[in-house]
């Protein structure tokens, strides 16, 4: 008497072999590379962006926080002591822009330019 031959493949009938394999941690180790390079490679079109930027509004929430004026000569001394004539953005150890242009980056707020001669009440003297 001979038996029917049985094939070691799978079967679609078997729910076992239709189930997704577990991710495991090796798995995770191996695709932790791939993530950190996508991230990098993205960092740079964030970078542009922000250059982009439009210019800080002193109706902005965060810059009415700071006492954000665009122009630093319209200050009022009264309702801020800590400001001294002569203290612009450009001057501040927070400003990223570059020298000569008319506004530029700032570390307090992300994605807007703000005024080179502009003034907070975050202003920190550039060191040099």
């Amino acid at each position: 008497m001979t038996l029917p031959h049985r094939s070691n493949a799978p079967s679609l009938s078997d729910p076992a072999t239709l189930v997704r394999p577990v991710p495991t941690r090796r798995l995770w180790l191996l695709s932790a590379p791939a993530l950190a390079l996508g991230a990098w490679a993205l960092s740079p079109r964030r970078a542009q962006a922000q250059m982009a930027a439009g210019l800080l509004e002193e109706s902005d929430p965060g810059a009415q926080g700071l006492a954000y004026r665009a122009d630093a000569t319209k200050v009022d001394p009264a309702k801020n002591p800590s400001y001294k004539p002569g203290q612009t953005c450009a001057s501040c150890s927070l400003y990223a822009g570059e020298a000569g242009r008319p506004q530029g980056g700032c570390a307090l707020f992300y994605g807007k330019e703000v005024a080179a001669a502009g003034w907070c009440n975050a202003w920190e003297r550039k060191a040099g």
